[in-house]
């Protein structure tokens, strides 16, 4: 019950996320809807398909349909209350991925796998959406920017490996590396850190 209430939350956040961005596209009603619906469950569905998850988590529950269906609708209708909508995308992908690592490392953990694979359905999980999402929206992915986006998703999960050798209760641990990820892309973002380049800049 716990992890179905964060993938949720998850699935909020991120079809929120697609919706901004995709009403920022001036895009129909279908296209907003298409936009947020590949958002919230793209990371997910790859890595279902990946750990032999059939069907895909979303397609047994039809939660997550009406949810992504309502959450589309709250952001179409509350558009102009969500004021700075860069800045509010900013916040709902950074809650998205916070709380999809978690839900990808559990997939993973429930699967048996090392934790090294774990943290990377962690962070699958929580970019791939948003990279389905931007190559529809024709934008780079932000991934593949030199912003701390997979690097905070990594941490997260290195800190949930960390700390349960240390404590015992795992779902304040998930909470705990969650908080991470979400804190980490934050500060990140504030104070301008991001990964080195491979380029020179031009003068």
């Amino acid at each position: 019950m716990f992890f179905q209430i964060l993938d949720i939350l998850g699935t909020i956040a991120f079809a929120i996320s697609g919706v901004l961005i995709a009403l920022n596209k001036k895009m129909d009603p279908f296209g907003v809807l298409i936009i947020a619906f590949v958002t919230a469950v793209g990371g997910g569905s790859l890595r279902d398909v990946l750990i032999g998850i059939q069907p895909v988590s979303w397609m047994t529950n039809m939660t997550y349909v009406y949810v992504i269906f309502g959450a589309t609708v709250f952001a179409v209708l509350f558009r102009n209350k969500l004021n700075y909508l860069r800045k509010s995308l900013f916040l709902f992908d950074t809650i998205g991925i916070g709380l999809y690592t978690v839900v990808g490392i559990e997939k993973g953990i429930v699967a048996d796998l090392h934790p090294i694979i774990c943290i990377s359905l962690g962070t699958m999980t929580a970019c791939f959406g948003g990279v389905i999402r931007d190559i529809l929206c024709n934008e780079i992915p932000v991934i593949f920017r030199k912003e701390i986006y997979a690097t905070a998703c990594i941490l997260g999960g290195l800190t949930y490996f960390l700390l349960r050798e240390f404590m015992s209760d795992t779902n304040f641990v998930f909470v705990i590396a969650g908080i991470i990820v979400i804190v980490v892309r934050l500060l990140a973002v504030k104070f301008r850190i991001s990964l080195p380049s491979l380029y020179k800049d031009k003068p």
